[in-house]
């Protein structure tokens, strides 16, 4: 797969560079950046110098006249384009490509919620890009179908909702919670989920575990949606640099079984080895900067309460290496190819 990046110059797309360069199926021809970025003409490992000798590409300005050049007369086919953008950059132009024939994978949230009304609500744009909204795949990798297979448009989701869909969809999947009844998720991140841009609200020595957004915050209804039920989500800035924790809660029926939630568990995650079912409580430190997520879960059956924890690196199973589990799986391959070692075709 020849692949380009839009966004190349973000923490997200510095990720994903780093993890696309070591993988033996895919070739990146082309480094994007807008038009009106400082890091044009930049080497990405200029701009990110731990990536010196790994990748030397330049960054490139995304335009119209670069896409009629390098994808509509470009003497070599490009297969894929992966937007680490800001989401309505996404939305705007994912269309162009797909008219192209090439396939887009969207770590922004310009695609992940399927009612357009939602949109001006939680994202502050009105969505434009209908077809490509209708058409678009939701990449939670360890929840799709064989269908997923044939995506031309994925939704990556958002590392907010990653970690929480994990935790809750063993559960809402199986019915096992009261319907209509309270579900409260608490996410902690650190401050590279607000990402490279200097701003004073995520500089250490103003930031204190702090909430923020609450009861309005974009991935609210990404959550619900996904989850096929509706949630509170409460979102906390915590002053470290990666990783996140979420917690969920909720109230299940009066006839079920501490075996039936852990089946349930097991049943999701025993063959998905980037999610590995955690003996105690999940720490960041455990999953920071790798592609796994852990995850634990405590039921009180007097109570009819669980409780589920699960931990993930915030730009990685939480964006870039979900990213690349979803372009797996549309090339015929695990999803984990590439990002963990020995895995064989």
């Amino acid at each position: 797969m020849n692949v380009a990046i839009i966004g190349a110059s973000g923490y997200v797309g510095a990720e994903l560079i780093n993890l696309l360069t070591a993988h033996d199926k895919v070739s990146i021809a082309h480094l994007l950046v807008s038009e009106n970025s400082e890091s044009e003409g930049l080497l990405f490992s200029e701009l990110h110098s731990k990536y010196q000798g790994i990748c030397d590409l330049p960054l490139e300005a995304f335009s119209e006249a670069w896409f009629d050049t390098n994808i509509v007369n470009a003497v070599k086919k490009i297969d894929a384009v992966f937007f680490a953008t800001p989401h309505e950059y996404s939305a705007d132009w994912a269309n162009i490509f797909l008219d192209a024939g090439v396939k887009v994978f969207d770590l922004s949230g310009g695609f992940r919620l399927k009612d357009k009304a939602d949109y001006p609500t939680y994202y502050g744009f009105e969505h434009k890009n209908l077809a490509a909204l209708e058409q678009a795949n939701y990449g939670l990798a360890e929840w799709v179908d064989a269908s997923f297979a044939q995506s031309n448009i994925v939704a990556v989701p958002g590392c907010y909702p990653t970690a929480s869909l994990l935790g809750l969809k063993p559960i809402t999947s199986n019915g096992l919670h009261i319907e209509n009844s309270l579900i409260v998720v608490n996410g902690i991140s650190g401050v590279s989920g607000a990402g490279r841009k200097a701003s004073l609200g995520t500089s250490f020595n103003e930031v204190s575990l702090t909430p923020y957004n609450i009861l309005q915050h974009r991935h609210q209804p990404e959550i619900s949606q996904e989850a096929n039920t509706q949630v509170i989500f409460n979102p906390h800035l915590a002053p470290y640099k990666r990783g996140l924790l979420s917690t969920v809660t909720l109230q299940l029926k009066a006839d079920v079984t501490k075996e039936q939630v852990d089946q349930a568990f097991i049943n999701a995650y025993e063959n998905t080895p980037l999610v590995r079912i955690a003996s105690s409580w999940p720490k960041v430190d455990n999953v920071a900067y790798t592609p796994f997520a852990d995850i634990h879960w405590q039921y009180d059956e007097e109570k009819q309460v669980v409780v589920v924890s699960t931990a993930i690196d915030n730009l990685l199973k939480g964006a870039a290496s979900q990213a690349i589990q979803c372009a797996n799986l549309t090339m015929g391959l695990p999803s984990e190819y590439g990002l963990i070692p020995n895995v064989s075709l």
